[in-house]
């Protein structure tokens, strides 16, 4: 890991880099995902199973498209017992948070003749992208269904890819204890298309959430605006805010439980002691030797590691406001008083003993967080992303009157007579 100091000539470069950490794209990957989503915007399933085979090697035209229903509820009967348990109390804690999110249609009537408001309605229906094959992520089902479920969204169709046609039990088990309703085995860029367009055999929907490699993630960044998506989301992030009461056993325990998701990711330490720096440093080392990913979590703290020193913890609070992580971990004396100077980060974890994964997985707020300095302007998954807010506005005659002359003249000043006549024929009726 890089260590930097705020006395370095390089400290102010140092966290400039890390505010504009965004990802770039490798050569080659934006025009592939351009053929790929435009075949499969005029060729459908056809496309669709073209690179289905190419890439997964897999023929749908022998296994079928999407799985039967019934698929689901096998699996949810057919996992360990222990391990449909843990699921099933994610899934409660999940489901309890964001119901806390909901929102309500309301009318106020500002003056006499006069009604505004907003009316509140789901998402139609939803697109959940969710990684498979060899992996398994049961947890990205449950972030992101459930929340759909609990806005009201209609029908929430998942896609997955299974590779020589593997498909992973657990995910089909968390799907069918999130309420997904259809699941087709396909996934990469292709499938980000046939979700936005539809294909003969899979239906448009109006929003795609969920994570993908980075073929997926720039397939949601094309489609978007034919159909709106939840972010395009970058590696996975950790900045530790630690001061001299920290434990640097848990500091370290936690930038290396990001580390080994991908060598991409950032673990990043941010404290104003440097006793803690230099003991986390070695609680590093030690703790990775012990890891069955090490390689991975090795190359991430290599490449993508920094352990910054600031001369107060006024200037760490900055530093973490500026770098602006997915995952923030204050490990610090009074962490309530320390949330209040926080502005930017998806998912803040308060206190010594509130490890990062249990956002992951059990503890009910969303996992779905903004990542690449994002967290300025975006926010964690939620009920909110499955909805929409209409306008409601209702003028009786009199409360027409009223404004009508402002409004005429108001329009009469943008050059739009149509507009200032549609007002006035109303108030002028005969």
């Amino acid at each position: 890991m890089k260590i930097t100091r705020y006395s370095d000539s390089d400290f102010e470069a140092t966290i400039s880099s890390l505010e504009t950490r965004g990802e770039s794209v490798p050569e080659g990957v934006m025009e592939a995902v351009f053929e790929i989503v435009s075949e499969v915007r005029r060729r459908g399933d056809d496309a669709v199973n073209e690179y289905t085979r190419r890439f997964d090697n897999l023929d749908l035209g022998k296994t079928g498209m999407e799985l039967d229903p019934g698929e689901l509820e096998r699996a949810l009967n057919t996992i360990p017992v222990g391990d449909r348990e843990i699921i099933e109390v994610a899934a409660e804690a999940i489901r309890e948070f964001h119901e806390k999110q909901l929102e309500e249609t309301w009318i106020y009537e500002p003056r006499p003749g006069i009604r505004l408001g907003q009316k509140v309605t789901p998402i139609g229906r939803v697109g959940l992208y969710v990684p498979g094959g060899t992996a398994a992520y049961p947890s990205s089902v449950l972030m992101n269904a459930i929340p759909a479920r609990v806005a009201g969204v209609r029908q929430v169709i998942m896609v997955v890819p299974t590779p020589g046609g593997q498909v992973n039990a657990t995910v089909l088990a968390a799907a069918a204890i999130a309420g997904v309703d259809r699941v087709f085995t396909i996934g990469g860029a292709q499938a980000v298309a046939a979700l936005a367009y539809g294909t003969r055999t899979v239906p448009r929907v109006d929003k795609i959430v969920g994570p993908g490699n980075i073929y997926v993630a720039m397939a949601k960044k094309v489609v978007f605006g034919d159909v709106d998506i939840d972010m395009v989301a970058g590696p996975s992030e950790i900045l530790v805010l630690a001061d001299a009461t920290a434990n640097p056993a848990f500091a370290a325990a936690d930038l290396l439980s990001q580390a080994e998701h991908d060598p991409l990711a950032y673990p990043i330490l941010v404290t104003d002691d440097e006793d803690i720096l230099n003991r986390t440093a070695e609680e590093t080392r030690r703790q990775l030797a012990l890891l069955p990913r090490h390689d991975i979590a090795r190359e991430s703290l290599d490449a993508r590691g920094h352990m910054i020193l600031t001369a107060d913890m006024g200037q760490a609070i900055s530093v973490v406001n500026r770098i602006a992580v997915e995952h923030l971990e204050l490990m610090v004396e009074d962490p309530e008083e320390t949330l209040e100077s926080i502005e930017n980060a998806g998912a803040i974890f308060l206190g010594l003993y509130t490890a990062e994964a249990l956002g992951d997985y059990m503890a009910g707020p969303n996992h779905v967080l903004p990542t690449g300095g994002t967290a300025r302007f975006f926010s964690p998954l939620g009920v909110y992303d499955f909805i929409k807010r209409s306008s409601i506005i209702r003028f009786d005659h009199e409360a027409l009157a009223e404004k009508a002359g402002m409004v005429a003249r108001f329009a009469r000043l943008e050059g739009l007579e149509a507009h200032a006549r549609a007002v006035d024929l109303r108030v002028n009726e005969e």
